[in-house]
């Protein structure tokens, strides 16, 4: 049985979303209430396994607080970091949860988190019903398919100074949160390059 805390804890992790949704398109009280009843908060610890490779992702994951990174594994068991999100990102294999194939990536906390969950037959029964709903997710996933070809032109286009410019802008605390080698692992670069980078910026700042 949750207990008072938690329910107060479960409210306003639901009214962050409602919120958040809202920006986007005005909801009835019927859909507000309707995405109230579908989901619930988790509390999971850091390096927690949302989705692994093979598995088809059955919920997405909307963080209230904490990290989570997406990467994938070649054939010589290296990872390779493809996304890192944080508050107010939505964590999910577009690939394995839209069609509920087979992931080919893997989904994992780096940091203790709190997450609201809303499971695929759910979202799929609130697409049905309030049509309102269908131009939120439409407006979500092009975002996130937005963030992804800006992700792949830094890559083509920018150094790797440029790229780690362009992260710290966006997230300013997270070599604070997340280890070095995530980062460098994000930016497609190594992490001794990384390394020489903070410490070039560290320098001039200095000089500054």
């Amino acid at each position: 049985m949750k207990n008072a805390v938690n329910e107060i804890e479960e409210n306003s992790a639901k009214e962050i979303v409602l919120n958040f949704f809202e920006n986007i398109h005005f909801m009835s009280s019927a859909l507000r209430n309707a995405i109230i009843s579908n989901t619930y908060l988790i509390k999971v610890k850091k390096k927690n396994i949302l989705l692994n490779i093979d598995q088809i992702q059955k919920s997405i994951y909307f963080i209230i607080k904490g990290a989570v990174r997406s990467y994938y594994v070649d054939s010589l068991g290296k990872d390779t970091t493809s996304w890192l999100l944080f508050e107010g990102d939505l964590a999910i294999s577009v690939y394995s949860f839209f069609s509920q194939k087979r992931s080919f990536e893997v989904l994992e906390t780096l940091e203790d988190s709190v997450l609201l969950v809303l499971n695929y037959a759910d979202l799929m029964h609130l697409y049905q019903s309030f049509p309102e709903f269908n131009y939120i997710g439409r407006v979500l996933t092009e975002t996130y398919y937005i963030k992804g070809e800006e992700k792949a032109n830094e890559l083509r286009i920018f150094s790797a100074t440029e790229r780690y410019q362009h992260l710290i802008a966006k997230q300013p605390n997270i070599v604070a949160r997340i280890p070095l080698g995530i980062i460098s692992s994000y930016l497609g670069i190594t992490q001794s390059t990384l390394s020489r980078i903070r410490a070039k910026r560290e320098k001039t700042k200095a000089v500054k």
